[in-house]
């Protein structure tokens, strides 16, 4: 059963991997941030797992590297 989760709860679990699907790509931060339209300092949040994106933002970013939003973001329900 799914425990019920705050908002800043969940963005506190939300992992991701575009810093390795970044490097795997040969982008830099300013490349990727080009590309979505977003600051060098805002991918860097995003890496680090301090800014959880828009659904917007997301599907961009899926965009780049062509898989899904999925692939980039999970959600862990665990500590």
């Amino acid at each position: 059963m799914l425990k019920s989760i705050s908002d800043n709860d969940m963005a506190e679990h939300i992992k991701n991997t575009v810093y390795t699907l970044r490097t795997k790509k040969g982008l830099t931060q300013e490349d990727l941030a080009e590309k979505v339209g977003i600051t060098r300092q805002t991918v860097i949040s995003i890496e680090k797992g301090n800014y959880t994106p828009s659904v917007l933002l997301a599907l961009k970013i899926a965009g780049v590297f062509k898989v899904s939003v999925e692939d980039i973001f999970q959600i862990s329900y665990g500590k």
